[in-house]
């Protein structure tokens, strides 16, 4: 094999090598915005919860002052 043919196997293993690198990379970067998407679906979620939890608090909450008052009262 000669040397002109050895530098062009090497650029296309080189080529091939940087074509599958840039195909990884477009995979990650589509995953990733994929992610990111995912990630504010639950943070979005995760407030939507925590506030329903703090109204359910606050019902508890006043129903046990309206018990107390109706004890105290009777």
């Amino acid at each position: 094999m000669d040397s002109l043919q050895q530098t062009t196997d090497a650029l296309d293993q080189l080529q091939h090598r940087f074509t599958e690198m840039l195909d990884r990379i477009r995979a990650l970067e589509e995953e990733n915005r994929s992610l990111h998407v995912r990630q504010d679906a639950l943070v979005a979620e995760r407030a939507q919860l925590v506030q329903r939890n703090e109204k359910a608090r606050e019902r508890v909450e006043s129903m046990i002052e309206r018990l107390k008052s109706l004890e105290n009262a009777g």
